[in-house]
C-alpha cells in the first residue's frame, strides 16, 4: 500500500483536531490550499454522475455498520459509491472488508493510495490513516497529530465537500464524541444530504446525537432501514448535473409563491427576494427526502404539517460557519483593518461592530478574538461593542451559549484555545471564556426590515447578499452605508462585491473583500429614508411593544397631522418607565444617551442602559420622584455618547393616567435632551430643581469636591485590594488549568484508546464466532468420515483426537497432554509408534502401516507432518482407516487360491 508523507503543501489535507489545548493541529489554511489545488482544473475533467457516500463510525459501530450493509443484500445497482471511514487501532489489522464482503453483493476493497472510486463499490480506509477524496479518487496521508486527538471523519467528510458538491451524501453512525459533526455542516452547506443513526438504536450514541443537534440532519434512522431510504432518494432527488432538475428548471410560480407565503405567515421572514435558483434547490431537497414528486404534492403536505414548514425553514437558513473561516483572510483583517479601528482613538472610546448573519456565532466570537488579541498589544483599554444578529432563532440560542463541540480544534490555534475556551467537564465541548462572551450582543434581527444599527466601525457580512437577487443587494449595501461611520470598513465575502456602488465605498482589498466608506450625502438620504419610523428600534435590536403594531392605511385627521408636526419641530427623548426603571414605551432616538446591555437581552432596563454620565443621576432622580411623586429636574449633565461628551438635561415626572391610577402600576415619563453648552451654566429655576437654593454655592462645591476625594480614595484602595485578590486567583487557576490541560490530554488518549479496543474487541469476536464455527465444522467432519484421528505436537504430546481413535488406542479425555507413548495401545505385535512418529517428523515423508487390534479389526495407520497456513511443522496427525473388509477379502482371496493349486 502507497503511502504519502505530508508535505507542507499537502498539509491541508489534515484537519485533524483535538480536545486538549495543548495539542497543535494542522491549520485550516494549509488545509484550504491542498483541497484548492486538488480542486484545480475540474472544469477540464468529467466529474463522477453519482453519489458518492461516506459513512463515519466508531466505537460500536461494526454493529450499525453491519446492518446497514445487510439492508441492501440484493440490491447490486445502486449507482452510488460507498466509502467507510471508522476509528481503528493503528497496529491491529482490521477485517472489515471481509466482514462487510458478507453482507453485500458490491465489490469491497480496503483502500490503496490514488485509487479511483467506482458506483456500486465500497471502500474502507485502512488502520493508522487519514483519508482524503480529490478529483474522484481516495488520497491516503500519514496522520501528523496522535491517534487520540485525530478526526478522520470531519476531515474526510469536508474533502467531499469540497470535492463533489451536492453529490456527497453523509452518513453518522454510532460513536463517542463530536467526530463528523463539522463534516456534516460542510456537506450540507454543499448542497449535500445527510443522515444519522438514531440514537435509541446505537451502543454509543454521542456521534449521532451531535449530529442530530445541529439540526440539519435530513433523516434520522436505524441502519438498516437507511439504504432503502438512500435508494429512494436517488430517485426523487438525485439528478445528474449535465440535467437542470425538474423543479429548478420550471417551477411553476403560484406553487412557489404559496410556500413562500405560507413561511412569512409562520415564521414572519420573507423570502420572495432571495435568488430563485437557490431557494429551489431547498425546496427540491425537501421533496427528495420526503418522497414527493409534484409540487403541487409538497405544497399540500407543507400546508398541513407544521413541523415542515420549520423543517424548510432549517434548509433555508443553512449557515456554513467555522471559526476564523478562511484563515488567510482573517489574517489579512487582523494586519490590515483591525489597527485602523484603534488608530487616533482616545482611551476608554467605543468600538462598535455589527457581525450581520452571525448563524451560531463562530464568526462574531472570531472578530472579537481578533479585537481583543489587539487591545492586548496597545495596552490600552476601549470598550467593544460586537453586534451579532441572524434571522435563525436557533442559531441565535447557540451562539448565546457560546458552547462548541471539540471538534473546533481543527480552526483554532492552541494558544487561542487555552486563551479563550474552557474545557467542559465531559472534554467534549468547549466553552468560550466570559471576557470575550461580554463583548458580544447576540439579537435576532432581520436585516431585510430591522432598522440597522448606527455608528459603526465595521460590518462583517460574508456570504449572505450571495443568496438574495440584486434588488435586495443594493438595499442592503445602502444600509450598509448608512449605519457605517464615515471611516468605517466593510467585510464582505469571497464571492460577494459592492456592485455598483463605487462612489459610496473603496475598495481595499479584492480578495478579501474589504470595504472603506466613502461619504456619499445623496447614498446617506436614501438610505435614511428606507427606515421607517413605525419599526424604529432601540440599538439592541429590539422593538419597544408599542411599534410592533401595524399602522392603520387610513389618512391622517387634521389633528393628528397638526400633532405629529409639532412633535418633529419639538421632539424630545422620552422614556416611559415604571418604578424599577423597566421601559414601557420609547419615543424619539435614544441612542445617544442609552446603549445595550451585553449578554442576553430580556428586559430593558432604562438604568442598565444608561450611558456614562448619565447613570448615577438617573438612578437617584428615578429614586426620588417614585418616593415624592413630583417632578424632578437635573440639567447640565454631561454625558459620554459615541466618543464624545454632550450636555443633557434630565427631567422625570409622574404619569396621571385617570381616576383609576391608584389601582394601577404607577408610571414616570423619563425626558432626555441635549442642549448647547452655554445654556448648561444657566441657572436653574429653584421650583423645577430639588437642590435647595438656601445652600450657599461655594460650601456646597467644596464638600461635593471633597466628597469625590474621599470617594476616589476608597476606590482606589479597593481597587488595589481586588488587583492582589486577582492575581492570586489568576495564579491559582493557571495552575489548575495546566493540571487540568494534563487530565484532559490523558482522558482523551484513554477515551480514544477505548474505542479503539472496542472495535478491535469486536472483530475479534466475530473471529471467535467463525474460529468456533470452523472448529465444529471440522468436528462434525472428522466424525464423519469414520477415521480416527489423533494430532500431537512436536514433543509428541497429544493435542486432540477423535472418538474413534479413542476405541483404537485407549484415550481419555485426560489425556491431552501426556506423550504419546505413554499411551497402553490395543494394537496386536506394533510398539514402534514413537518411532515412527519421530522419523516422520525428520524425514516429512509419510508413512502407512497397517495393524491390527485385540478385537482383530485391521486399519491402514497413516502418519503425516502436521503443517500450518505458513508451512511450518508443529507436530503429526496419526489417522486410523478401517480396513478390516479388506483384510477379510483379502484372506478369503488368499485361501480360495490356495486350494486352487495342484
Amino acid at each position: 500500500m502507497a503511502i504519502k508523507k505530508m508535505n507542507p503543501q499537502k498539509k491541508k489535507i489534515r484537519a485533524s483536531s483535538t480536545k486538549s489545548i495543548q495539542v497543535v493541529p494542522a491549520k485550516r489554511t494549509d488545509s484550504s490550499a491542498a483541497l484548492a489545488d486538488g480542486r484545480s482544473g475540474l472544469e477540464e475533467q468529467s466529474m463522477q454522475h453519482f453519489p458518492i457516500v461516506g459513512i463515519g463510525a466508531s466505537a460500536g459501530g461494526l454493529a450499525a455498520i453491519e446492518a446497514f450493509f445487510s439492508g441492501m443484500p440484493a440490491i447490486i445497482d445502486t449507482n452510488m459509491a460507498f466509502v467507510l471511514v471508522q476509528h481503528l487501532a493503528p497496529d491491529h489489522k482490521s477485517i472489515l472488508t471481509g466482514l462487510i464482503q458478507r453482507y453485500t453483493r458490491m465489490h469491497v476493497s480496503e483502500v490503496d493510495d490514488g485509487m479511483k472510486v467506482r458506483p456500486n463499490c465500497a471502500y474502507i480506509i485502512p488502520p493508522g490513516r487519514d483519508m482524503a477524496f480529490q478529483n474522484g479518487s481516495l488520497q491516503l496521508f500519514e496522520p501528523s497529530v496522535p491517534c487520540g486527538q485525530r478526526l478522520p471523519i470531519d476531515f474526510f467528510f469536508e474533502s467531499l465537500a469540497k470535492d463533489q458538491q451536492e453529490r456527497a451524501i453523509c452518513i453518522i453512525l454510532s460513536g463517542n464524541g463530536s467526530d463528523g459533526t463539522l463534516g456534516l455542516r460542510a456537506i450540507k452547506g454543499a448542497g449535500g444530504m445527510a443522515m444519522a443513526q438514531s440514537p435509541h438504536s446505537t451502543e454509543y450514541d454521542a456521534m449521532p446525537k451531535n449530529a442530530i443537534d445541529t439540526g440539519l440532519v435530513d433523516c434520522e434512522l436505524p441502519p438498516a432501514e437507511m439504504p432503502v431510504q438512500l435508494m429512494t432518494y436517488m430517485a426523487h432527488g438525485f439528478v445528474e448535473s449535465s440535467k437542470p432538475s425538474p423543479v429548478s428548471q420550471a417551477m411553476p410560480e403560484n406553487p412557489r409563491k404559496t410556500i413562500l407565503n405560507e413561511l412569512l405567515d409562520e415564521t414572519g421572514h420573507d423570502f420572495s427576494q432571495y435568488k430563485a435558483d437557490s431557494v429551489n434547490c431547498r425546496i427540491e431537497r425537501r421533496m427528495a427526502v420526503l418522497q414527493l414528486e409534484m409540487i403541487d404534492e409538497y405544497v399540500k403536505y407543507l400546508q398541513e404539517d407544521p413541523a415542515e414548514k420549520k423543517a424548510l425553514l432549517g434548509e433555508l437558513l443553512i449557515g456554513v460557519t467555522n471559526f476564523f473561516r478562511d484563515p488567510e483572510i482573517f489574517k489579512a483583517l487582523e494586519k490590515k483593518i483591525i489597527p485602523q479601528l484603534f488608530a487616533k482613538r482616545p482611551a476608554d472610546d467605543v468600538v462598535r461592530v455589527w457581525s450581520q448573519g452571525c448563524s451560531t456565532g463562530e464568526e462574531a466570537y472570531s472578530l472579537a478574538i481578533l479585537l481583543m488579541e489587539h487591545m492586548n498589544t496597545l495596552e490600552q483599554n476601549y470598550r467593544v461593542q460586537i453586534f451579532a444578529t441572524d434571522i435563525d432563532s436557533s442559531a441565535i440560542t447557540t451562539a448565546r451559549a457560546g458552547l462548541y463541540p471539540a471538534s473546533i480544534a481543527v480552526d483554532i490555534s492552541p494558544e487561542r484555545l487555552a486563551r479563550y475556551f474552557s474545557v467542559e467537564p465531559d472534554g467534549s465541548t468547549y466553552r468560550i471564556h466570559n471576557s470575550i462572551r461580554d463583548m458580544v450582543i447576540f439579537s435576532e434581527q432581520d436585516v431585510i426590515k430591522d432598522p440597522p444599527f448606527s455608528k459603526l466601525d465595521l460590518i462583517s457580512s460574508r456570504n449572505v447578499l450571495m443568496y438574495m437577487n440584486a434588488d435586495l443587494q443594493r438595499k442592503i449595501i445602502l444600509t450598509f452605508h448608512y449605519a457605517l461611520k464615515p471611516d468605517g470598513f466593510l467585510f464582505l465575502g469571497t464571492p460577494e462585491s459592492i456592485g455598483d456602488f463605487d462612489n459610496m465605498f473603496a475598495e481595499l482589498d479584492s480578495i478579501s473583500k474589504f470595504y472603506n466608506r466613502r461619504q456619499s450625502a445623496g447614498s446617506v438620504h436614501q438610505a435614511s429614508l428606507n427606515q421607517n419610523p413605525a419599526t424604529m428600534t432601540m440599538e439592541n435590536g429590539t422593538q419597544p411593544q408599542s411599534f410592533r403594531k401595524r399602522l392603520g392605511s387610513g389618512r391622517l385627521s387634521l389633528r393628528e397631522l397638526t400633532e405629529k408636526t409639532l412633535l418633529r419641530q419639538v421632539s424630545p427623548t422620552g422614556a416611559l418607565v415604571n418604578g424599577d426603571g423597566d421601559i414601557l414605551y420609547l419615543h424619539g432616538r435614544t441612542g445617544m444617551y442609552l446603549e445595550p446591555v451585553p449578554g442576553e437581552v430580556t428586559v430593558n432596563n432604562i438604568l442598565n442602559m444608561a450611558r456614562e454620565g448619565l447613570k448615577h443621576e438617573l438612578i437617584s432622580v428615578l429614586h426620588k420622584a417614585t418616593t415624592s411623586k413630583k417632578t424632578l429636574r437635573r440639567t447640565g449633565l454631561h454625558v459620554n455618547s459615541n466618543g464624545a461628551f454632550i450636555t443633557v438635561n434630565l427631567s422625570i415626572s409622574p404619569v396621571v393616567t385617570g381616576p383609576a391610577a391608584t389601582s394601577e402600576e404607577p408610571l414616570y415619563l423619563v425626558i432626555l435632551e441635549e442642549v448647547a453648552q452655554m445654556r448648561s451654566n444657566k441657572s436653574v429655576n429653584a421650583g423645577e430643581s430639588d437642590i435647595s437654593p438656601e445652600l450657599d454655592t461655594g460650601v456646597y462645591i467644596a464638600s461635593l469636591k471633597q466628597e469625590i476625594r474621599a470617594k476616589k480614595e476608597d476606590l482606589q484602595k479597593a481597587n488595589e485590594e481586588l488587583k492582589s485578590s486577582n492575581e492570586q486567583m489568576q495564579s491559582i487557576t493557571e495552575g489548575m488549568q495546566a493540571t487540568n490541560e494534563e487530565l484532559e490530554t490523558s482522558k482523551e488518549e484513554l477515551q480514544s484508546a477505548n474505542e479503539e479496543l472496542v472495535t478491535v474487541n469486536a472483530e475479534m469476536q466475530i473471529n471467535l464466532t467463525d474460529l468456533t464455527r470452523a472448529n465444529n465444522d471440522m468436528s462434525n467432519m472428522v466424525a464423519g468420515t469414520g477415521i480416527g484421528t489423533i494430532f500431537v505436537d512436536y514433543g509428541l504430546c497429544i493435542l486432540r483426537f477423535t472418538p474413534e481413535a479413542a476405541k483404537i488406542i485407549k484415550l481419555i479425555k485426560k489425556d491431552v497432554g501426556r506423550p504419546v507413548g505413554h499411551i497402553v495401545s490395543n494394537l496386536v505385535n506394533y510398539n514402534s509408534l514413537v518411532a515412527d512418529v519421530n522419523a516422520v517428523l525428520e524425514t516429512l515423508l509419510p508413512k502407512d502401516v497397517d495393524v491390527q487390534t485385540i478385537d482383530e479389526k485391521w486399519y491402514t495407520m497413516r502418519i503425516h507432518p502436521y503443517r500450518t497456513i505458513d508451512n511450518v511443522i508443529e507436530g503429526a496427525v496419526i489417522t486410523f482407516a478401517d480396513i478390516t473388509d479388506r483384510k477379510g477379502a483379502e484372506d478369503s482371496l488368499k485361501k480360495t487360491m490356495t486350494k486352487s493349486k495342484p
